[in-house]
């Protein structure tokens, strides 16, 4: 069952929508069938993280992005692509990103629920 979000927490996510660049599952699944180069970053939490994943996803939490990014990501011009539960944090660290001067920064709608509920590859092994 999805999460229900306040208010205020849509109306922040609504804002930055339109000044960041998302992406959909299917376009995900696509870019890695053609192997194409990105870094998929999952900025849930550590437990949602560990609970399971995509497979080749780096955790960076959202909590913590801002703050460790450039010493894991030194280039601001890699393409990073971010995911969340849903899509909504990834929005708004995406557009984090976007303001710390990474260039190439999509945040994928849909999240890691919609993920899993298209029947895609799971990683549940343990971090």
């Amino acid at each position: 069952m999805a999460k229900s979000h306040g208010v205020q927490f849509v109306n922040i996510v609504d804002s930055v929508r339109p000044l960041i660049k998302e992406c959909t599952i299917p376009d995900v699944v696509r870019r890695q069938a053609l192997g194409d180069s990105f870094v998929l970053i999952d900025v849930r939490e550590e437990s949602e993280f560990g609970a399971g994943r995509i497979p080749g996803a780096k955790h960076v939490g959202k909590g913590v992005i801002e703050r460790d990014i450039e010493e894991i990501i030194p280039d601001p011009a890699t393409p990073l692509v971010l995911y969340c539960g849903g899509g909504y944090r990834s929005a708004l660290a995406a557009h984090n990103l976007q303001l710390m001067g990474y260039t190439n920064v999509i945040s994928m709608d849909g999240g890691f629920r919609g993920w899993k509920e298209s029947g895609l590859e799971i990683d549940s092994s343990p971090v």
